[in-house]
């Protein structure tokens, strides 16, 4: 039997719609059939401050929405479903009539450092931690929220009203895809709000105290990752009453795609950053190794809890590399250059340009080349970027083992990066693991498709999506132990100077 779900990828820098078949008969295979993007603008209207306008948001899902059935030349009649994943932490706020009262402020601006600042110096920090998994960092929606409440005019007076709708881009997402009748998250974004106690799932009230009042009127309902939501209302581009079915935020929905269903499974985004999750199963641990504790998603009732790690600068120094010092001309042609050496010659890169983050978290760090000497050459820096990367993975599961008591001997990688095979055998080699990179590079995307075909019901159950995935390429470790650990004397030197 043949069913059609579209997936909806709202990111950072753009909309991605994908339209995905599931072909259940006895081939059992899932295929993108189209595809849609479309970019939007970046607003910075302070240093620090980063925005995006909610409806030139909507108007790219609206625009990769038609783009990718035109690719199709499909019958919109024909979607049995549809699935969110979204850039996390993006914080909006609009009125009942679905009119935004500010542009939404997004997950790297740094506007409310000094608010996380006075609730660590009020010993916050570790009931926040105990209750969400997370640090106190601007990074996330609750102090974003108290902002908006703070210091733009009608927001507050909105809340007084109860006209005030809070969400991150998934619940802006399914309000405009149901028009305006739904007003909805699911656990793995209410997740990451710093006012969702994670262990009883539900918004806390003690902790939107402490961030000076949050209303609960204006919160969403927090439902799971796998139902039906609501149903399409009111678009030229679509029909009423297709069912949207499914939502989970950006890592977490990759998690899902790369069928890492199992304690212990892993995956790797590389991207501008990295984003490395393990799954724990029905255990919520709290980190002690510098890594976030996070839902990774819930079915049936049942909640499942992730371990999570990011880099902040990963395919970011190939752009420095490019843009910066301009030794090469394309992003692509990095891995050329590396392989014009047989090694780094001892020189290390480490990738701090704009801090380090986990499991370190040394906003402060800088980055760092260190070994140079007269024999250096361009293809050695190069080679030392693309380590940089890798070495950076290697903490974060690192850091995830010891969280987990797990070991980690399979890493499945996604993301633009992992087109670089140089950078994956190296990744291979230094966590002495096997990679997988998967047949189907739209691993976020293909999580929503998946959560939506549970929701409704083309699936019946997650081990079908173990069943669906398929990987492409295998990169086995390679090195000894003690080549190992004479590359991470070499970055720990190295990591002490950044």
């Amino acid at each position: 039997m043949i069913h059609h779900v579209m997936a909806i990828d709202q990111g950072t820098t753009g909309t991605t719609v994908l339209l995905v078949c599931f072909d259940l008969g006895s081939d059992r295979a899932v295929r993108v059939i189209g595809r849609g993007y479309r970019e939007f603008k970046q607003y910075f209207p302070e240093p620090g401050w980063v925005e995006h306008d909610l409806n030139e948001i909507w108007a790219s899902a609206e625009m990769a929405i038609e783009e990718a059935l035109a690719s199709a030349d499909f019958d919109a009649r024909r979607i049995d479903a549809i699935g969110i994943t979204n850039q996390r932490e993006t914080t909006a706020v609009w009125n009942k009539l679905g009119v935004p009262l500010h542009r939404a402020i997004v997950w790297q601006d740094r506007r409310t450092s000094g608010h996380c600042e006075q609730l660590r110096a009020e010993q916050l920090e570790p009931e926040f931690s105990r209750k969400t998994g997370l640090v106190l960092d601007p990074y996330f929606s609750g102090t974003k929220l108290r902002w908006l409440l703070d210091n733009v005019e009608g927001v507050a007076e909105a809340a007084k009203q109860d006209d005030l709708r809070f969400g991150t881009m998934d619940t802006w997402l399914l309000w405009r895809l149901t028009g305006g009748r739904v007003h909805v998250t699911d656990v793995t974004n209410a997740s990451r709000t710093l006012m969702f106690d994670v262990a009883r799932c539900t918004w806390d009230e003690d902790l939107c105290a402490a961030l000076g009042g949050i209303p609960d009127s204006a919160l969403p309902e927090v439902r799971s990752c796998a139902e039906v939501y609501g149903r399409t209302y009111g678009m030229d581009q679509l029909p009423d009453g297709i069912p949207v079915a499914g939502i989970a935020g950006d890592q977490q929905s990759s998690l899902f795609g790369q069928a890492c269903i199992e304690p212990g499974m892993a995956k790797c985004t590389y991207g501008t950053g990295a984003f490395a999750l393990v799954s724990t199963g029905e255990r919520f641990l709290q980190s002690q190794h510098g890594m976030l504790s996070t839902i990774a998603w819930q079915l049936n009732g049942v909640t499942t809890y992730a371990i999570e790690g990011s880099v902040f600068v990963a395919g970011a120094i190939v752009q420095w590399l490019r843009d910066g010092l301009g030794i090469i001309a394309s992003s692509a042609d990095v891995e050329t250059l590396a392989r014009t050496v047989k090694d780094s010659g001892g020189v290390t890169l480490v990738p701090a340009l704009t801090g380090l983050g986990a499991p370190h978290w040394r906003p402060e760090a800088r980055g760092v080349i260190h070994g140079l000497t007269r024999g250096t050459k361009r293809g050695h820096i190069a080679r030392a970027a693309l380590e940089g990367i890798a070495f950076q993975v290697r903490d974060l599961v690192g850091a995830m083992e010891a969280d987990s008591g797990l070991e980690i001997s399979e890493l499945r990688v996604d993301g633009g990066a992992t087109a670089n095979e140089l950078l994956m055998q190296f990744q291979a080699d230094l966590l002495n693991a096997r990679l997988l990179r998967p047949a189907v590079l739209d691993t976020t995307a293909l999580g929503a498709a998946y959560l939506a075909a549970l929701g409704a019901g083309i699936l019946s159950d997650p081990a079908d999506v173990v069943a669906l995935w398929q990987f492409d390429k295998a990169f086995e470790g390679q090195s000894g132990e003690d080549e190992i650990q004479a590359h991470m004397a070499r970055w720990a030197r190295a990591l002490d100077k950044a």
